[in-house]
């Protein structure tokens, strides 16, 4: 089994269960009702909870198919980026330890979704 194959389990388990849990706890309703239409979402804060969540089980299932991984990983990078600006940022880089819910995991996935897109690294086009 090779690096980016592991990478793409487990990062595909981690979008997994990150977004099916919200569905059965009420967490992506909340975070839409409670957080992003506060901020200014509203009427959309729903809409769009669901909508990241929705991406991100796509984007597990594309990652575990290994078809149109570089688009689920656009997709994802965007929200997770998303995700630091509007969530993490303020709280700091660390998640735990000398802080919390700070923007290092994103960062951590965003990389390792970089890795996976570009298992060779980025190829300079027209030599």
């Amino acid at each position: 089994m090779n690096a980016i194959l592991l990478l793409r389990i487990a990062v595909a388990i981690i979008l997994l269960t990150h977004s099916v849990l919200g569905m059965f706890n009420n967490g992506i309703n909340d975070f839409g009702n409670l957080y992003l239409n506060q901020i200014g979402f509203a009427p959309f804060g729903v809409f769009l909870a669901w909508s990241i969540k929705i991406s991100h089980i796509v984007a597990a299932i594309l990652l575990l198919l290994n078809k149109y991984v570089k688009a689920a990983g656009f997709v994802t990078i965007f929200v997770l980026i998303m995700g630091i600006i509007l969530v993490h940022f303020q709280e700091g880089w660390f998640v735990v330890g000398g802080g919390r819910n700070g923007v290092e995991y994103n960062f951590l996935l965003i990389v390792v979704l970089l890795a996976i897109m570009y298992p060779i690294g980025f190829k300079k086009t027209g030599d």
